[in-house]
């Protein structure tokens, strides 16, 4: 184990001498070659921005009918919709987390929409149980977050726990730690394979079917 750990230990020193050498042996041009494809990146980002605004990101909004939806994702491509229904108190919990995170992430638009009223969309991407989020990038649903099971089966869940579980779909752009949950009192519970990040466990008995 010692020697496995020195070894370890070797291998990232020598990573960093490299990077070291690198950074000692850059000329004028190579700054200047730097900066120049820094401030294209900056601009091409810039010009996203301007495009997401346009198309409604920053803000978490509700689209009236399956119409606006299909409308929603052309323009979009990381989308995160809420499906609520007006009689389920813990969708007033996700509208609160949900709309925090959407002036924090500009590259997603968050959504609702009123189960009761798009039963077509709410058929055909299989929500079964209130609430419900569907991770959509790429016009492809990666991931669901089904009720609050993901979340520590809780109502006092943190804003930073939803923006965790949201990012294991690559539906936001996350920079914290994908393995580890922010929540860490709850740690136990998101590492019971019976209850995977994934959202692979569709029921729990605190929220609501839409059979109600």
């Amino acid at each position: 184990m010692d020697q496995l750990l020195m070894n370890a230990a070797q291998q990232l020193e020598n990573q960093l001498d490299s990077e070291i050498q690198k950074l000692d042996n850059l000329t004028v041009d190579d700054i200047d070659a730097i900066r120049e494809k820094r401030l294209k990146e900056m601009k091409a980002r810039q010009e996203k921005i301007v495009i997401w605004k346009n198309n409604g990101h920053g803000e978490y909004s509700e689209l009236a009918d399956e119409k606006e939806f299909f409308e929603v994702s052309k323009k979009s491509e990381n989308i995160v919709v809420h499906f609520y229904r007006d009689s389920t108190e813990r969708c007033k919990i996700v509208d609160k987390h949900l709309k925090i995170l959407a002036s924090k992430h500009i590259e997603t638009k968050f959504c609702k929409v009123n189960a009761e009223k798009c039963p077509f969309l709410t058929q055909r991407l299989r929500i079964k149980v209130i609430p419900s989020i569907a991770l959509i990038k790429d016009s492809k649903t990666k991931d669901y977050i089904i009720g609050f099971t993901d979340l520590g089966n809780c109502d006092d869940f943190s804003t930073d726990m939803m923006e965790w579980r949201i990012a294991q779909s690559g539906a936001i752009e996350y920079n914290g730690d994908l393995l580890t949950p922010p929540d860490e009192k709850k740690r136990q519970t998101y590492y019971n394979k019976n209850k995977t990040i994934r959202g692979k466990t569709y029921d729990s008995d605190s929220d609501d079917g839409l059979d109600d």
